[in-house]
């Protein structure tokens, strides 16, 4: 019976630990390449704002930052740099600036989710129509599956 017991519980943490890297890991092996850096220079230069990401938040880690800059154009955010790679990470305007989760949580209804972020070493995405850059003055990369911080960066 304790052979038993051990079996079940050393196999069922092997199955956790499994599990937990395939969600971590799937998103990192099945990200589409990012675009070319002539196309996101090209891109950035239409920019009226543009900021540096920093590695020294309060909410970054090891396995949480983001580096490099954003730039932010009338219809599009581009991302030149790179992100630390995992699962279902999403980027939002943000009225004020934060930088770690118990910051982004309270306020997270006042901030708009423009879209998902696919690729980690560079991005470049479509602002909808109608969305007034100019109500916003953060821009926050979100990790919708662990309600983790990952970076953010004011531009204005």
């Amino acid at each position: 019976m304790r052979k038993l017991v051990r079996f079940i519980i050393t196999h069922a943490i092997a199955l956790g630990i499994g599990f937990a890297l395939g969600i971590y890991l799937l998103p990192i092996l099945t990200a589409p390449p990012g675009p070319d850096a002539a196309m996101l220079e090209e891109k950035a230069q239409e920019a009226i704002y543009s900021v540096e990401l920093t590695r020294d938040l309060r909410g970054n880690d090891f396995v949480h930052w983001g580096e490099g800059t954003f730039s932010v154009t009338p219809t599009q955010i581009i991302h030149e740099g790179k992100l630390a790679p995992g699962p279902d990470y999403k980027l939002y305007l943000v009225p004020e600036f934060v930088e770690h989760e118990d910051e982004f949580e309270p306020i997270k209804a006042s901030a708009i989710q423009l879209g998902d972020v696919k690729t980690f070493d560079g991005l470049i995405l479509d602002i909808p129509e109608g969305v007034d850059i100019e109500a916003y003055n953060t821009i926050l990369i979100w990790c919708e599956a662990f309600g983790e911080f990952i970076t953010a960066a004011q531009y204005r």
